[in-house]
């Protein structure tokens, strides 16, 4: 599969491949160009696997417009969106090897479905905790 156009809104990046198949990916997996103005965004080019933006110093590869994780989970959504909260310290907090978390958090791996609730539920405390303050 091969992009051969693409588009922006405010929160996904589109793609039309060669067949007219559109397929859309969230910004929040890219936030170089989630931050980008529309002018940074239009200076790209096509790559054999790819598109890239040479000002930005980011790539996005046609392969991953087919992937089944193209919108962030809850969990991920979270930690994509809260760049202040410290991804180590946290997974410390309950118990979680950081590492770990931060491959859940880039789709690297794949939480279970009881993990992923694990994790959302010491978001919520953690929220609990500071509106207590």
């Amino acid at each position: 599969m091969k992009i051969k156009e693409i588009w922006f809104d405010a929160d996904y990046i589109y793609g039309r491949d060669e067949e007219g198949h559109e397929y859309k990916q969230s910004l929040l997996w890219y936030p170089k160009l989630r931050q980008a103005n529309d002018e940074e965004r239009g200076r790209y080019s096509f790559g054999f696997d790819g598109i890239h933006w040479r000002n930005l110093d980011e790539d996005i590869s046609f392969e991953s417009f087919e992937y089944e994780d193209a919108e962030p989970s809850d969990m991920q959504r979270f930690f994509l969106t809260h760049k202040e909260i410290n991804v180590a310290e946290f997974a410390r907090r309950i118990g979680m090897n950081p590492t770990l978390l931060r491959n859940y958090i880039n789709g690297i791996k794949k939480p279970s479905k009881k993990r992923e609730q694990e994790i959302l539920d010491h978001i919520h405390k953690l929220g609990e905790e500071l509106t207590a303050a």
